[in-house]
């Protein structure tokens, strides 16, 4: 699995926990949502990615050029 993938599959199983966490727990975890959304959106365009640099420390393969969330 790339950094990319690994990127991917983490920020859509975060917005599915947060989802189910504000329906099942408390109305408030959908700000999780929002700062998930809000990172990618910010990643896009500054090519910071907290999550892909966890993923490369983790050993996760890079493809491309390495910056970023993809």
């Amino acid at each position: 699995m790339t950094v990319s993938q690994a990127v991917m599959a983490f920020a859509g199983f975060m917005v599915l926990l947060s989802l189910v966490l504000t329906y099942f727990v408390h109305p408030a975890f959908v700000w999780l949502t929002v700062f998930v959304g809000a990172n990618l959106f910010q990643s896009a365009f500054t090519g910071l990615c907290p999550a892909a640099a966890i993923f490369r420390k983790l050993g996760f393969k890079l493809e491309g050029t390495g910056k970023g969330c993809a």
